[in-house]
């Protein structure tokens, strides 16, 4: 396992975590995702010694405590950026405990999240391992 790579390209995760509180809104955000797992895979299929899927989860699981610490401690800087993530809690059928603790919802669901999109980075690493041209 190369940690350093992982660390490294996590810190996409820290960067983001900023850029979602202040800058980028909710609708365009996966593009910045896209392009971000793009960047990753091509490392990792360069740079990783093997293991190139559990390299793309790791960085992943990595990126949602960054994002989740950076969300919640900016809770109400995010929330004034995006009334959308209290409107979605507040749907019919979402259980009280969730609807009125929506930063404990963040902590909880964050590296729920970071695992999720660890298999799709997993994948798209395994993919450019595939593709990508080892370096010497």
């Amino acid at each position: 396992m190369n940690w350093k790579l992982i660390f490294l390209l996590s810190l996409f995760g820290l960067a983001m975590g900023f850029a979602t509180v202040y800058v980028i809104p909710s609708n365009i955000e996966p593009l910045f995702w896209l392009a971000i797992f793009i960047i990753c895979a091509f490392c990792v299929a360069r740079y990783a010694p093997g293991k190139y899927f559990l390299h793309g989860l790791l960085i992943s699981v990595v990126n949602g405590i960054w994002i989740t610490v950076i969300h919640a401690s900016l809770f109400y800087t995010y929330i004034a950026n995006h009334p959308e993530y209290l409107q979605m809690l507040q749907q019919p059928g979402t259980p009280s405990a969730v609807a009125d603790h929506p930063r404990r919802m963040m902590v909880i669901t964050g590296p729920i999240i970071g695992v999720i999109s660890g298999l799709v980075l997993g994948l798209f690493c395994w993919v450019a391992s595939k593709i990508v041209k080892r370096a010497s």
